[in-house]
């Protein structure tokens, strides 16, 4: 019987991967996500007043742009198989340290360039924590999120710096010439192909889907778990602080509550473009299609006058819904493999 079970597995492996490229590329859940982003995305502009209006899609780009910044390291620190819940109290803690550099008195750039090696060192502790005094990512990063925030939180109270650069401030929600889309567009795609590469074409990305399959296996067969992690961690903490360099020019201010809350959109955009919270499973393309769709969705619930609220609703729900439609559909996948071998079996006894 068992030799019946692989042999069919296997053969059902062959057979899915000799089908035709375009059926592979197509038939597969980030796809699945891009054709519900048009398909609200139609619905909206026929349906929500000013939805289809160009300075619809310069606002909705410069309010998901810190979440498409965070998403990408995100994807790969999931892919693992861990996580890091405290992305969004960088983006405060790296708001804030721009803003007191700056009212010290050194120049704009310095401040962010700071603040962003301030965030790569925040992610370095999560990365410490986890791979050296082997904690699990989901506690270790709980703890950081308050430990960050409190820091925030703590170097400017109640109080907000707004006296930014115009200059810097205008560049943050600046378009790019002849277009709806803003320049921070730019930023977000070089990063995208940067990660796109990391992830999808080296030994460095291979090793991040091996860990997020087996991290025993992974090291058996050469893979630097524990350093390749540390590294993962640090490029979140470094590209949320950028992202807190950008939310303070975004809104001109530099507060301690900056973007609170904003990891639940990163990580159900994360999960929603197919990423597997189990690690292993995952493709850049389709976590940038989950934050336009939930951005959208946000965008033309706002225009019809639905409340905040009801947004955090479907955000939540579109999270669970995240985590739990891949659980059951390799369970029905798998009760349909097991009633088949049993078939197979009986029909050669």
């Amino acid at each position: 019987m068992t030799s019946t079970i692989l042999t069919s597995s296997q053969a059902r492996s062959y057979a899915e991967f000799q089908q035709p490229l375009w059926r592979r590329m197509l038939f597969t859940r980030e796809m699945a996500v891009y054709a519900a982003l048009v398909a609200v995305m139609l619905v909206a502009s026929l349906t929500v007043k000013n939805f289809a209006a160009p300075i619809t899609a310069t606002y909705l780009l410069l309010d998901v742009a810190a979440i498409l910044l965070m998403a990408l390291p995100m994807t790969l620190v999931i892919t693992t198989g861990e996580i890091d819940l405290s992305v969004a109290s960088v983006v405060g803690l790296s708001s804030v340290l721009t803003g007191v550099l700056y009212e010290a008195g050194l120049p704009f750039a310095l401040a962010a360039l700071l603040a962003i090696a301030a965030g790569a060192v925040a992610g370095s502790i999560n990365g410490l924590l986890v791979t050296k005094v082997g904690l699990p990512s989901l506690a270790v990063t709980i703890g950081t999120l308050a430990l960050f925030r409190g820091l925030a939180v703590g170097l400017l109270g109640t109080t907000a710096i707004t006296s930014f650069p115009q200059e810097w401030r205008d560049l943050a929600t600046s378009k790019i010439p002849g277009t709806p889309i803003p320049s921070v567009m730019i930023l977000f795609g070089v990063l995208a192909v940067a990660f796109a590469v990391l992830l999808h074409f080296t030994p460095f990305g291979r090793g991040i889907y091996a860990i997020g399959q087996s991290k025993e296996a992974a090291h058996f067969s050469g893979v630097r778990v524990e350093r390749t992690k540390l590294i993962l961690f640090i490029l979140s903490g470094a590209v949320a602080a950028l992202a807190g360099v950008y939310y303070t020019l975004r809104y001109g201010s530099a507060r301690g509550d900056n973007a609170m809350g904003l990891e639940l959109g990163v990580i159900a955009a994360v999960l929603l473009g197919g990423v597997s919270i189990f690690g292993g499973r995952g493709a850049l393309h389709g976590p940038i299609a989950g934050v336009l769709l939930i951005g959208v969705m946000a965008s033309a619930l706002r225009l019809a006058n639905i409340t905040s609220d009801v947004i955090n609703v479907i955000t939540g729900t579109l999270l669970i819904l995240s985590v739990v439609s891949p659980s059951v559909l390799a369970w029905n996948s798998s009760r349909r493999a097991r009633a088949r071998a049993r078939k197979e079996g009986s029909a050669s006894g």
